[in-house]
């Protein structure tokens, strides 16, 4: 059996390759992008999606329509890509999912989000029925 075919192997010699984890969402940016630097220096813009929720096994019955997703863009080109969208704008995003660990008050804290490799807006937020009046 190769590694590919399920075999266990340490971490240490695991080897994926750029198909292991991509990930695509289609949603509405529910808050809008915010540029931080962190403490090593490396300056990062987040925001946060809103993914409508299929319907599944898993959520017959859910009165929730829809889920969050955090999106952090560590690369020139998809901070760049991210920075001027706003509430409401509906967005993809391809990227990979990433676990993040970092200190939160006294204790160490863990975040899983999606690192945004690149991105586009599919459509802008929708005017409101005040902006559409003559």
């Amino acid at each position: 059996m190769t590694e590919k075919q399920g075999a266990v192997s340490s971490p240490k010699g695991q080897s994926g390759d750029s198909a292991d984890n991509q990930v695509s969402v289609r949603g509405r940016v529910s808050t809008a992008p915010s540029e931080r630097e962190l403490p090593s220096g490396t300056v990062i813009t987040t925001l946060r999606i809103s993914v409508p929720r299929a319907s599944t096994p898993m959520t017959e019955g859910s009165t929730q329509t829809s889920d969050w997703v955090d999106c952090a863009a560590w690369g020139v080109r998809a901070r760049r890509s991210v920075r001027g969208w706003q509430v409401g704008d509906e967005v993809e995003v391809q990227g990979a999912f990433r676990r993040r660990f970092y200190r939160a008050g006294e204790g160490a804290s863990t975040r899983l989000e999606i690192e945004v490799l690149s991105a586009r807006r599919a459509r802008p937020r929708r005017a409101s029925t005040q902006e559409e009046s003559p």
